[in-house]
């Protein structure tokens, strides 16, 4: 950390507040690190909301759970405080990718020797609870200093950002309804876990499924004109078409995660997986290709979408083709908004002592729930969570360090921001 500069009276006062509750913001950190909150363990889901709820409510918020039974989920933690201010909404998940039978169930401290408390392990320690913890502590130490009074302020904890509610319609209709009217978006989530970026561009995520028939025929006759090539060769022809015109696009990335083929198949794409049945003397007559793609803005996506349906109605002899797509997390491009708020977020932290930020590598960063008000709100932010390594696996490990730090630049940042925008 180098010195603190440039910080006023108030905001000065924030960081001392920051410091001085760091030890309380631990102690919420394990707390709800050690209730497990895998997506499909709605108990524990609540469980998580209903701590932070009493938190928000303390906070002077009005919290509401939204009841996810229409969308197969827990469901979801709203908490606002209406003020004469702009609105800001802050965006968390209450869920992890650790169900109830995972063995990864506790927080613990692993330190090597004369590091000092600095690292510890836990199921979603940094995706995303750290980043809940510090939203808690941000909106404490802006009433501290009597800020929050004068900010409409609100919160969206997702409880199923790690495997969403069916119809996401549904499943994110709270987060879209709390995105009206706001000025900007800011989400906590550990991004690539680096305290030397932050997120102003996501890649979203769309399914695929490639369905192919052809003639069947004994295997002594395939490539006959009145017969064909069969759908394995079909399907394979597809697949690389896609490699050969579409590899190699920035920010562009599409992989057929399964494939079965032969005289009879079944797929079960929830599942992941499939059966089929054939013979090597046999012309495949069926097969089925489920992939997902990544693309970096709604542009990009439908240019990917129309050129790979474009080679799939190019069909060899005797076969025919379908490929349809099911949108999941829609894109966040990079605009001139949210390098505006990532040049604020910078300019706060390098004032709180805690380093400059750029502008994470968007193939680095993930799908996550802030993507959804893109288009919606102007101004948008993420990966300002808390730090560390490993996350959705069973080494899941927070910089326990980076805690007071991400926080003090969080509750500057929006000061800064609540005053910039009024």
């Amino acid at each position: 950390m180098t010195a603190q500069s440039g910080l006023s009276a108030d905001e000065s006062r924030i960081v001392a507040f920051v410091e001085k509750t760091n030890d309380e913001a631990l102690t919420l950190l394990e707390t709800v690190v050690n209730i497990n909150s895998g997506t499909q363990n709605f108990a524990g889901v609540r469980e998580v909301g209903r701590i932070f709820q009493q938190e928000f409510d303390a906070l002077g918020f009005k919290t509401a759970w939204v009841d996810g039974a229409p969308f197969n989920r827990a469901g979801h933690l709203v908490a606002e405080r209406p003020g004469p201010g702009p609105k800001l909404l802050l965006i968390g998940h209450l869920d992890t990718v650790f169900e109830a039978d995972s063995p990864f169930q506790k927080m613990e401290r692993v330190d090597a020797p004369g590091e000092g408390g600095r690292y510890a392990r836990g199921p979603g320690i940094i995706d995303m609870k750290g980043g809940n913890v510090i939203i808690i502590q941000a909106m404490k130490a802006l009433r501290d200093i009597g800020a929050l009074d004068s900010m409409h302020i609100v919160v969206v904890f997702t409880g199923d950002e790690e495997d969403a509610g069916d119809p996401v319609s549904l499943a994110r209709a709270a987060l879209m309804d709390a995105a009206k009217g706001a000025a900007a978006a800011i989400g906590f989530e550990d991004g690539p876990g680096d305290p030397k970026t932050a997120v102003i561009s996501r890649r979203g995520t769309t399914s695929w499924t490639l369905r192919v028939k052809a003639q069947p025929a004994h295997s002594s006759q395939v490539f006959r004109e009145d017969i064909g090539y069969g759908a394995i060769f079909e399907a394979a022809r597809i697949l690389n078409a896609f490699r050969e015109k579409l590899a190699g696009e920035p920010h562009l990335t599409f992989n057929p995660g399964t494939i079965v083929g032969g005289t009879m198949v079944e797929h079960d794409a929830v599942q992941a997986r499939g059966t089929a049945f054939g013979k090597t003397n046999v012309i495949a007559e069926h097969a089925i290709v489920n992939g997902d793609m990544r693309t970096l803005s709604a542009e990009q996506l439908a240019k990917a979408k129309a050129a790979m349906e474009e080679i799939v109605k190019a069909s060899l002899p005797h076969a025919q083709s379908t490929i349809t797509f099911e949108d999941g997390y829609p894109p966040l491009a990079p605009t001139d908004g949210n390098r505006k708020l990532l040049a604020m977020y910078d300019q706060a932290s390098r004032d709180v002592g805690a380093g400059p930020v750029t502008a994470v590598d968007p193939d680095r960063a993930g799908a996550a729930d802030v993507s959804f008000v893109a288009g919606h709100v102007p101004l948008i932010l993420d990966g300002i969570g808390l730090m560390g390594h490993s996350d959705h696996t069973v080494n899941e490990t927070a910089d326990l360090h980076t805690l007071p730090s991400q926080t003090k630049r969080a509750a500057v940042f929006l000061y800064r921001l609540h005053r910039s925008l009024k």
